[in-house]
């Protein structure tokens, strides 16, 4: 099992070679919102990846031997020309086999035209969640490790439904991941029987949402939904709403479940506050990814966490089965690793697999977030969960069942 001795040999392997270390190294880069409106919620996801990386370099490395190393770049969520020149370091300066993100989704739909679609990077995002992700004309590139919110939107509806929520006012962040959440939330809690009042756009990073919740709090609802993100405009929002005395109860979803925001706001504030976010289940690999990263010191419930071990460690078994660090053949080289019929490969089973692949079997990682049966368009089934706020904290409450 991974210690925290391997990870942080993964960490400093992540910008350079080990020193004294002569074997050659294979590159797969790692972008997020290092700042900007998850910079909270970033550092666990990358810590996730890198488990991975710790755990096939302390299991022997990849290629015969090679270190596995995973350069960063910071998109800042929202910025697409900070993405596309993180995403071109990568590609043209970093020269990496793959890439691991971007986090939020106009970063990855950024990076992905303006620089990885272009040089035939495989991207594999494990939080990109806006159904805009599924309709990239990507020549087979872009993949994820998360389900789409055309799932996480039916799913919040249904939990607020099935508690007897019917009467919402909505406000989401004016791109592509709040406008794709908001349409499949107010779809199916409208076709479910519930009514939504007001749903209103607004622009990031503004100091002053006063004008909206004036106008989502005339349509006589107690319930805010927010779709937006913890450390930007969702924690404003929330915030001038408490100030202004308009709502009860407050529902968010997966970018706005971090305890940043609990912590900015106020524990009793946000007591009792509503959200989904992906999830994992309840399988083999789960468990082992959990006592992985804890042991690591990685919150294994933290919010894509177990997303991105999943995606480094994909794209990892994806190389070692193209059998080489080219970018050409990298896809099929994923969708055969990820897909049964194969003998099962459990999160930390590198040594395991790299003897089946030499041996010419067919694998299939089961994963730390389920199993990743991509489908045409590089998405995967999934699990949503509940979570409160509760003590202080989000708190998860189980899964959103159909």
């Amino acid at each position: 099992m991974i210690n925290k001795r391997a990870l942080a040999i993964a960490v400093a392997a992540s910008s350079l070679a080990l020193t004294g270390m002569a074997q050659a190294e294979v590159k797969v880069g790692f972008l997020g919102g290092f700042t900007g409106g998850i910079e909270s919620l970033t550092p666990p996801i990358f810590a996730g990846a890198q488990l991975a990386v710790a755990q096939v370099n302390e299991q022997g490395g990849i290629l015969g031997g090679q270190t596995l190393v995973m350069p960063s770049g910071d998109t800042t969520c929202s910025d697409a020309s900070a993405a596309s020149n993180a995403a071109d370091r990568m590609v043209n300066s970093e020269n990496v086999t793959a890439i691991v993100g971007a986090l939020c989704t106009g970063a990855t739909i950024a990076a992905a035209n303006n620089a990885a679609i272009p040089g035939g990077v495989l991207m594999v995002s494990p939080a990109s969640t806006a159904p805009a992700v599924s309709e990239l004309d990507d020549n087979d590139l872009v993949f994820r490790t998360v389900p789409s919110d055309a799932f996480q939107g039916e799913m919040l509806a249904k939990l607020l439904l099935d508690k007897g929520i019917d009467y919402v006012a909505v406000t989401f962040v004016n791109n592509d991941y709040g406008r794709g959440l908001s349409d499949a939330f107010s779809a199916a809690f409208t076709d479910g029987g519930g009514e939504v009042a007001e749903n209103l756009a607004h622009e990031d990073n503004r100091a002053d949402y006063r004008s909206e919740l004036g106008s989502l709090s005339a349509s006589g609802a107690d319930t805010l939904v927010v779709l937006a993100y913890a450390d930007t405009s969702g924690q404003t929002v929330l915030r001038q709403a408490y100030e202004s005395g308009m709502f009860t109860q407050y529902v968010g979803a997966d970018g706005m479940v971090g305890d940043s925001l609990v912590n900015a706001i106020g524990a009793d504030v946000l007591d009792g506050m509503i959200a989904t976010r992906p999830g994992s289940p309840e399988l083999p690999g789960t468990e082992l990814f959990n006592t992985a990263a804890t042991e690591a010191d990685i919150d294994p419930s933290a919010v894509f966490a177990a997303q991105a071990y999943d995606a480094a460690f994909l794209v990892a078994l994806a190389i070692e089965q193209n059998g080489s660090a080219d970018r050409e053949g990298l896809a099929e080289a994923l969708r055969s690793v990820s897909s049964a019929p194969g003998e099962v490969i459990l999160p930390g089973e590198w040594e395991k697999a790299v003897e089946l692949i030499a041996a010419g079997t067919d694998i299939n990682y089961e994963g730390a977030s389920g199993s990743h049966e991509f489908d045409d368009n590089g998405d995967v089934p999934g699990v949503v969960v509940e979570m409160v706020v509760e003590n202080g904290t989000f708190t998860s409450k189980g899964q959103v069942d159909l």
